[in-house]
């Protein structure tokens, strides 16, 4: 690793190399260096650790660089061929407002109107629309009184509708505004009073709302030919807890947990009835499932690279050209490569693996010493590629399986989002709600409906039909 010139990875060798020829330093004084060296390389590694050697997001690297766009060769501006997004005049306009000609200013003689130019302006009006239901109310020739059924659903003096819950909804969980940005934006622009308790009761509906979804999203996902998981880090009223993640290219399910591991995957409830093929980044607890497994090489790319920049394996860059290769050889051939071809790979992927063992060796075991041999973690990374080449390679040979866990990572990309704005969740119950209704809201989209639009029909009793279909 070179810091400001400085080659740090020679000259903590030759420091090392200094302390075993010397042979005056006592064993303490020898114990104390050694130590020191340690530190330093710890710090040393991680002040080297970004977002394109870690799993650390661009946003927390040190003094990062905004790379400068290469430039394209084309004019600013559309280009041929491209379909626009202008407005297209509207044949059935709300409001039509006649313009006539000012006769006094023309010039004297006989005029006779033969039509008109027409210009359409689009524009919104927020407001609120109060519907009154008169029930009306017979009375008999004995006094006895008869009432006409209020609709389904009315049954106070005042209440909210479906369109200001479902609004309310779609705003806080997919929009994610606070709750008191919320009341404002509902008291300012709709002339609407709403309290923090009725905006919770909303999503408190829809939650309810959605139970029969989300057994049935689990069953689906259960019988997926491929499914991606995942996990990251949630703020729970100021404790660590996990939101798991599993999707396929139609639906997603999150699930909020105390634990991170095999626990909470149980939980879930959809590993273990799964048999297709799973998309993961290597966490241990999800290979205690008896199913085909595929690794996300994203995480290999950026490994290796760390292993080049802090440790200088020359095997980590071969073996990173090579998956690339590998990548750009399956896109080429439409996603998967023939027998013959994935044989050629295979034998260059051993051959790197063997030339990083000879530069890489395995640690030795110290006399005296007692435990499990420490490895480094370049060695660590090189012995996992090759116990899991079938894993790591998978993508070649099945269609079905991308080169990464990309798929995954996107669908929990927006709860850090809703961290960073809302800062945590208050109890276990809101991240329940929140999960179970995000799920519900990018199912929708994985499946060409608008989050505004799955909000409406679910507070309308009328789930879009590819859910109930598969009820």
């Amino acid at each position: 690793m070179t810091i400001q010139k400085i080659d740090i990875s020679s000259a903590i060798a030759s420091v090392k190399k200094i302390l075993k020829s010397d042979k005056s330093l006592s064993a303490e004084a020898r114990a104390m260096f050694e130590l020191m060296l340690v530190i330093v390389e710890l710090l040393i590694n991680k002040l080297g650790i970004n977002s394109s050697n870690s799993s650390k997001p661009p946003s927390q690297d040190r003094n990062r660089e905004k790379k400068s766009k290469k430039g394209t060769g084309r004019k600013p501006g559309g280009q041929l061929g491209r379909e626009g997004k202008n407005l297209v005049p509207s044949k059935s306009p709300d409001v039509v407002k006649k313009i006539e000609v000012d006769r006094d200013s023309l010039p004297i003689g006989s005029y006779t109107e033969v039509g008109f130019a027409a210009r359409q302006v689009f524009d919104i009006n927020i407001s609120c629309v109060v519907t009154e239901y008169r029930a009306q109310i017979l009375q008999d020739q004995n006094g006895k009184k008869f009432t006409a059924p209020f609709p389904e659903g009315v049954t106070r003096p005042a209440q909210y509708g479906t369109k200001i819950k479902g609004q309310a909804v779609y705003m806080s969980q997919y929009q994610m505004l606070p709750y008191d940005r919320l009341r404002e934006y509902f008291s300012d622009q709709c002339g609407v009073p709403l309290s923090a308790g009725s905006l919770s009761n909303f999503i408190d509906t829809a939650y309810d709302l959605l139970e029969g979804f989300e057994k049935i999203a689990k069953s689906n996902l259960a019988k997926s030919q491929v499914a991606h998981a995942d996990e990251t880090g949630i703020n729970v009223n100021g404790k660590l807890l996990w939101l798991h993640s599993l999707s396929s290219p139609t639906w997603s399910l999150f699930f909020p947990h105390a634990k991170r591991g095999r626990v909470a995957m149980e939980a879930m409830g959809v590993l273990k009835q799964f048999n297709g093929i799973l998309v993961h980044d290597h966490w241990k607890p999800y290979f205690s499932y008896e199913c085909i497994h595929a690794l996300c090489n994203a995480h290999h790319l950026r490994e290796l690279e760390r292993a080049w920049e802090q440790d200088g394996q020359k095997w980590a860059v071969k073996m990173k050209k090579l998956l690339l290769k590998i990548k750009d050889s399956v896109e080429k051939s439409g996603g998967s490569l023939s027998k013959n071809l994935q044989s050629k790979f295979i034998k260059s992927y051993r051959s790197i693996l063997a030339m990083g063992k000879r530069e890489c060796p395995a640690g030795q075991k110290k006399d005296g010493v007692r435990g499990r041999v420490r490895n480094s973690k370049s060695r660590n990374l090189l012995d996992r590629l090759q116990e899991f080449e079938n894993e790591t390679l998978r993508f070649m040979v099945h269609k079905s399986v991308p080169f990464t866990n990309n798929s995954g990572e996107n669908d929990i990309r927006m709860t850090k989002v809703q961290q960073k704005i809302s800062g945590c969740f208050r109890s276990i119950d809101g991240a329940y709600r929140f999960c179970r209704i995000r799920s519900y809201i990018l199912t929708c989209q994985k499946n060409g409906i608008e989050p505004s639009d799955a909000i409406d029909r679910l507070f309308s009793g009328n789930l879009p039909g590819f859910i109930t279909d598969t009820a």
